[in-house]
């Protein structure tokens, strides 16, 4: 067991007998579930007190424990000597200050990249001092006053000098050199000016990073909440640098500029491990890079936390639990359709169990959940790996996406000889899903004997708590919907007004909207007799299926979620 453990603290407290197997596995799931930090984990299972792990790193590390940071009054030079940016993000404080030599306070003293890249930007020598994490937090929070940085000031505190300018810009001209690339990528103010960008990028929830060179500048833009925001863009010579240091990260060949890459990046950042995949792609005016930030916090992996209404939670609950038979998760790109099979898995994972994941790529890593990635260029499709999947006698099988009629196939097949089969498809609706198999070349006798429900979803922004306001709908917006006045009744409609908490966008996070098409010997039959998606989806209403629409209009009853939201997406 302990050569799987990956987190310095959790292999130091193993080795000092602190903890035994069982106890080890459940700090790793929990650590895997929630995200939270190893200590924190220790400490509330009072396996470990915090008194005790400080200890052991400060005798690990040979240096000693500080008590009392909260109180502790440092000299305004000595707070100077690191930038705030780098204080938040490294979560380090400086304590004091001696000719080159700086005594630091880290909340993540085992990180020794860290360490480097403090000391790095710096410019001084670290003496790393062990201090409870959480009076480390409050105290650069009372020394480094928090307040929303714009892209301007964090150019600002690149402090690049005309010299070092034409320096940047002279080697962006040089795009033979590995070496050059790789010394102007490592350059300090480069390596600052990365991590602040996705530290700012993780602050705002973002999903996405978009690195993107145009001729005359260079943008970057963030995803939040469904939505592209731009930052002020930096100078177009930080292209080349900024991209270089991202490749260096991802352990990318920064010398190859003419091919689309791929990779990963895993880091803390403020205290929290955020997965970043990579995907590069040459444009006429350098590489477009983009990052998928993969952050464990921030995101739900249980079926309760997904927004779904307590009766399809149930349906959906009870689904999962068959012995065999096809589930689909339906939708367009980016509705959030792999998080809702990836907490279908959480719900069925059990030490009885034997759970498969064919995925394009492998988005979080489960415990106890064997995750395959699809590579098409070495030839790893999802029809290869669904066959390989059926001699490894699982129980359970997701296939991430079914694409063409040889995949679909085997997963009839699948479901036919006694396995659960989860998968994604590209439809609007969850009839529309039905009619794809169709159209795909698979027998409607073989769709309506394995089928067990599809889920159709989309991701709506929910309004900003903050300055969520009342107002009065609007005879166009409630025409949209199709409603009445007499319909709403005393029913209230919200927006957001727009805040400092959500940048002044009115929404702040997102909510899923379902419709479920439940498999019975009704629909059975219209499948069978290839009845048009149009119909099947009438009688379906007629039976009881609550529409997208119709969960839309519930989630802008219940004040979640606006008009706009609800007419864009359905």
């Amino acid at each position: 067991m302990s050569s799987y453990i990956t987190d310095p603290l959790l292999a130091l407290v193993r080795e000092r007998g602190l903890i035994d197997d069982l106890q080890l596995e459940e700090v790793i799931q929990e650590n895997t579930k929630s995200g939270k930090a190893i200590g924190q984990i220790l400490v509330d299972s009072r396996i470990v007190d915090l008194d005790t792990q400080l200890n052991l790193i400060a005798e690990h590390l040979g240096t000693e424990v500080v008590t009392g940071v909260r109180d502790l009054e440092i000299q305004p030079e000595v707070i100077a000597s690191i930038p705030p940016a780098t204080a938040r993000m490294y979560q380090c404080l400086p304590l004091e200050l001696h000719g080159n030599s700086l005594r630091v306070a880290m909340a993540d003293p085992l990180n020794p990249a860290f360490v480097d890249e403090v000391g790095f930007i710096v410019r001084k020598e670290l003496q790393v001092v062990v201090a409870d994490p959480s009076a480390i937090v409050t105290a650069i929070s009372k020394y480094y006053a928090e307040k929303a940085e714009s892209f301007d000031e964090i150019l600002g505190e690149l402090h690049l000098g005309e010299d070092s300018v034409k320096e940047l810009e002279a080697a962006a001209g040089k795009e033979d050199s590995a070496d050059a690339l790789a010394n102007m990528a490592n350059e300090t103010p480069i390596i600052r000016f990365v991590n602040l960008i996705l530290y700012q990028a993780v602050q705002d929830r973002a999903s996405d990073i978009h690195f993107e060179p145009f001729e005359d500048e260079f943008k970057i833009r963030y995803r939040v909440d469904g939505a592209l925001y731009e930052m002020a863009p930096p100078p177009r010579y930080l292209a080349m640098p900024v991209i270089s240091r991202i490749k260096i990260l991802a352990s990318l060949n920064i010398s190859e500029r003419r091919l689309p890459q791929d990779g990963r990046i895993s880091m803390s950042l403020a205290g929290k491990r955020i997965d970043l995949r990579v995907s590069t792609l040459p444009t006429k005016f350098g590489e477009s890079v983009v990052l998928r930030v993969l952050d464990r916090g921030a995101v739900s992996l249980d079926l309760e936390n997904l927004g779904m209404t307590p009766l399809v939670m149930k349906t959906v609950g009870d689904i999962i639990q068959n012995p065999n038979g096809i589930f689909v998760v339906t939708g367009p790109t980016g509705c959030g359709k792999t998080t809702t099979l990836y907490a279908c898995l959480r719900a069925v994972n059990a030490l009885d169990t034997k759970l498969l994941t064919a995925e394009d790529p492998v988005e979080y890593d489960i415990e106890g959940i064997m995750q395959v990635p699809i590579n098409d260029t070495t030839g790893m499709t999802f029809a290869k790996a669904l066959r390989a999947f059926l001699r490894q006698d699982p129980d359970i099988i997701m296939v991430g996406e079914m694409r063409d009629l040889e995949t679909a196939q085997i997963a009839v097949q699948a479901s036919l000889t006694g396995h659960f089969v989860l998968s994604t498809l590209h439809t609007n609706d969850a009839p529309g899903a039905v009619t794809r198999f169709v159209d795909m070349g698979v027998e409607p006798f073989l769709i309506s004997s394995t089928l067990m429900g599809v889920l159709a979803q989309r991701l709506v922004r929910t309004i900003c708590a903050k300055c969520c306001s009342p107002f009065e709908p609007t005879e166009n917006q409630l025409s949209q919907l199709n409603l009445s006045t007499y319909d709403l009744g005393d029913k209230t409609f919200f927006y957001g007004r727009g805040c400092e908490t959500c940048n002044d966008t009115g929404y702040k996070g997102r909510s899923g909207i379902y419709e479920l098409l439940g498999i019975n010997d009704t629909v059975r039959t219209m499948i069978n007799e290839r009845v048009p998606a149009v119909i099947m989806r009438q009688r379906a209403v007629e039976m009881g299926m609550a529409t997208i629409r119709d969960d839309g209009l519930r989630l802008i009853f219940d004040g979640k979620t606006t008009v706009e939201e609800v007419v864009r997406y359905t």
